[in-house]
């Protein structure tokens, strides 16, 4: 029997699906971040694990030997939060941006942000830029 492919993985979905999970004010913020994403990133929108709109990918291993593939940047919208996947301990490795960014939820590697009325959007391009750029250095 062939093996399952891993759950995250890019897909032929087409972007606008993954948008539309995203309603009222929340689908114009939707495209909004896709617009952003892809210019700080330079890449294509693909579909990752069927709700995660990725740009770019790199490949990981941890020192367990576990890897995979994953998105550079991406963000999967939704109709009551936008989840923004950005480098691990992005919040401790930059508290200055988190305390200007405006409100938000924080986790290990995932920005949360109920609306981006009330962000400040330079801080979440410099927070995305820097995760990209801190990406890129230890993939490669």
């Amino acid at each position: 029997m062939p093996a399952k492919p891993p759950a995250m993985s890019p897909s032929e979905l087409p972007a606008g699906r993954v948008l539309d999970r995203a309603t009222g004010p929340r689908r114009a913020e939707a495209e909004e971040l896709l617009a952003l994403h892809a210019e700080i990133s330079g890449e294509r929108p693909v579909v990752w694990a069927g709700r995660i709109i990725g740009f770019g990918e790199f490949e990981y291993r941890y020192e367990s030997g576990h890897g995979g593939r994953a998105p550079l940047l991406a963000f999967a919208p939704g109709p009551a939060r936008h989840t923004i996947y950005l480098v691990s301990d992005f919040s401790e490795r930059w508290p200055e941006l988190m305390a200007r960014l405006g409100p938000h939820h924080a986790s290990k590697a995932c920005l949360c942000l109920t609306r981006l009325a009330g962000i400040d959007q330079a801080v979440l391009r410099q927070l995305l830029e820097r995760s990209l750029e801190d990406t890129k250095a230890s993939s490669s």
